[in-house]
């Protein structure tokens, strides 16, 4: 299931890598990412938190899928202003986005999601400016987890 809606502009604070998808080079930096953001307790670490959701955001494209960008996981927040050191702020601009959900075991069904946005990325007007999921309470149900993907569009 798929729609264009439009996003208003939001802060988040979290933690970043460079990447690519070449050679297997995301998995394993996305996959790190993600070990350090639950090993760091990295949610309990982030002030002015809006609510618990987690945004995993794939922003500061290079050309698009295919060349460098930035991987950025961590929560919305309503300001900048003290966050604890080693924290990154992302600001994510209001834009068109397509959404997706990606309903199933997770993170199978985020990661065939994304395959199916790959062969269909030529067609989809991306804008390649932030790309981003939204894992919330529908993520953690245990019989049918949800992740909604938002893809910047043009």
């Amino acid at each position: 299931m798929e729609n264009i809606i439009q996003v208003d502009s939001f802060k988040l604070a979290g933690i970043k890598v460079r990447t690519t998808n070449k050679s297997g080079k995301a998995q394993k930096d996305i996959n790190d990412l993600w070990g350090r953001f639950f090993s760091e307790k990295i949610q309990e670490k982030i002030k002015f938190k809006l609510n618990d959701n987690i945004y995993s955001v794939y922003t500061d494209y290079e050309t698009d899928h295919s060349g460098e960008y930035t991987a950025f996981i961590g929560c919305s927040v309503s300001s900048f202003e003290e966050q604890s050191d080693g924290l990154s702020d992302l600001q994510i601009s209001e834009g068109n986005f397509r959404r997706y959900i990606a309903a199933g075991k997770l993170p199978e069904a985020v990661i065939k999601t994304w395959t199916k946005i790959w062969k269909q990325d030529d067609k989809l007007n991306r804008a390649y400016v932030a790309d981003f999921e939204v894992y919330d309470l529908k993520s953690q149900d245990p019989d049918n987890p949800e992740v909604e993907i938002y893809l910047s569009v043009k």
